[in-house]
């Protein structure tokens, strides 16, 4: 296993962080496509933890479990890059390799690649001749398409409406300038379908997942080996189309690529346990983990998938852990709201909820379960009132229709609940394909209108209903 730790900013200049963080995950993704059966690379989300934190190479080395790290800086002035990187074998502290290059900003992907074969060599990988001519075949790069590329990146990492937007920005531009550049079209693919999944008032669903499968489908024809682009087209037909052969396929070609994409082992345990096997949808989330131990989103899924396995205590200790990473990061308190209401502690699970709209009052998830937390408690007024104002919000197009089929099913009104169902279907909401595993429908099971849906969606029955 192999750290890359941020390179550092010595251009003197703040507005360059972008460029670094690039470099960064450029060359965690290189050396990641070496030769991923025996070298595994943690991804970019730990790595970036270690921004700044003046930690020695032991502690980092046993904290992320790692044999080597490679950590480097980079300055920039004008099209000239220099790059100073050294690698480390942790166990003995050992310096294998250290080198300084300078190029000029359009050769700056052979230099990644000089980086990269330096690597294999002290490392002693044996790499297949198409892996050889692959770092060897550079083909030529504009440079402002390149730096455009970066920053599209660095936007969408900050993973946030706003920050989607700015990146889709950038990798259009990136394409404009290159059209033959594979990266930025895979980069909106990701861009696309991520904001296409959360309720946003920017661009609809419908706008959004459609956009992110043309921009993965030329990705792909311009690179096919790239792992992000089948993730990305995986997860819209999965999340978006219901694909179900057809993403599993997209799914397992990423993972053939590159086993160590987190990202792919993440969304693909949510295929698993939308198709009602949880111990293979946990077993992929571990290896999720293995490769990002760090992502607090990745130990947040882990807590949801938990969640639907029927495993609440160890859902706690997940959401726990990810609280320990950011204490206000709105999911993981989400996630342990629903772990509490599963053990039946409602009055913990209310005050996760609240601690969700202390952050964001506006929050739909949160705002859901805590009117039906409500309603389990006989508090119906309560539940009522909020679910008054998400109707209310429906109004400005915003995407709430499971979150109101959710609140009505626990009010016990059937008929609306499956009403907003039916609209929520016809919205292809992504969150229905975790429609079996969540405890918000289960009331609902015996239906034989839920059935139905789970028909037309291409899930399983729900193991309560066999």
């Amino acid at each position: 296993m192999l750290a890359v730790l941020p390179f550092e900013n010595l251009s003197g200049d703040s507005q360059q962080e972008y460029f670094s963080s690039g470099l960064t995950e450029e060359m965690i993704t290189q050396l990641g496509d070496l030769e991923p059966n025996r070298l595994g690379v943690i991804a970019r989300t730990s790595a970036m933890q270690y921004k700044d934190a003046r930690k020695d190479t032991r502690q980092i080395g046993r904290e992320l479990g790692v044999d080597y790290i490679l950590e480097g800086s980079v300055r920039r002035e004008g099209d000239r890059v220099r790059i100073t990187a050294q690698l480390i074998q942790v166990k003995d502290q050992t310096h294998l390799w250290a080198k300084d290059y300078e190029r000029n900003l359009r050769d700056i992907l052979a230099l990644q690649s000089d980086v990269a074969s330096s690597i294999a060599r002290e490392i002693k990988l044996k790499l297949t001749s198409e892996e050889t001519a692959r770092l060897a075949n550079i083909p030529a790069l504009n440079p402002d398409a390149y730096e455009l590329y970066l920053k599209g990146r660095y936007f969408w990492n900050k993973r946030t409406e706003d920050g989607f937007i700015r990146a889709i920005r950038y990798f259009e531009q990136a394409t404009v300038l290159d059209p033959k550049y594979a990266q930025p079209y895979a980069g909106a693919a990701d861009a696309y379908a991520l904001l296409g999944s959360i309720p946003n008032l920017q661009i609809s669903r419908e706008q959004a997942m459609p956009k992110a499968k043309a921009a993965a489908l030329k990705a792909l024809q311009l690179n096919d080996s790239l792992a992000e682009a089948h993730t990305s087209l995986a997860f819209v037909e999965m999340q978006y189309e219901w694909d179900w052969p057809g993403s599993e396929k997209e799914f397992k070609r990423a993972l053939e690529l590159n086993p160590n994409y987190a990202t792919a082992h993440q969304w693909y345990a949510i295929w698993l346990m939308a198709q009602g096997r949880p111990a293979e949808a946990l077993e992929e989330e571990r290896r999720a983990q293995q490769a990002d131990p760090l992502s607090i989103i990745i130990k947040t899924d882990t807590a949801q998938l938990l969640i639907y396995a029927g495993r609440s205590d160890e859902a706690t200790v997940q959401a726990q852990r990810a609280l320990e990473i950011d204490p206000a990061f709105p999911l993981a308190h989400l996630y342990l709201g629903i772990a509490y209401v599963e053990k039946k502690d409602y009055n913990a699970a209310i005050a996760e909820f609240q601690k969700v709209l202390v952050i964001d009052k506006r929050d739909p998830w949160a705002l859901s379960g805590l009117a039906q937390t409500y309603a389990l408690v006989g508090q119906r007024g309560k539940s009522e009132a909020i679910l008054r104002e998400l109707l209310e919000r429906t109004k400005s197009q915003e995407d709430l229709t499971i979150e109101l089929a959710r609140v009505y099913a626990q009010l016990g009104e059937t008929d609306r609940a499956f009403a907003w169902l039916e609209k929520a279907y016809r919205n292809r909401t992504g969150g229905l394909i975790l429609l079996n595993p969540v405890f918000d429908f289960r009331a609902l099971h015996h239906d034989p209108r839920f059935a139905d849906l789970d028909r037309r969606i291409g899930l399983p029955f729900p193991d309560d209903r066999r």
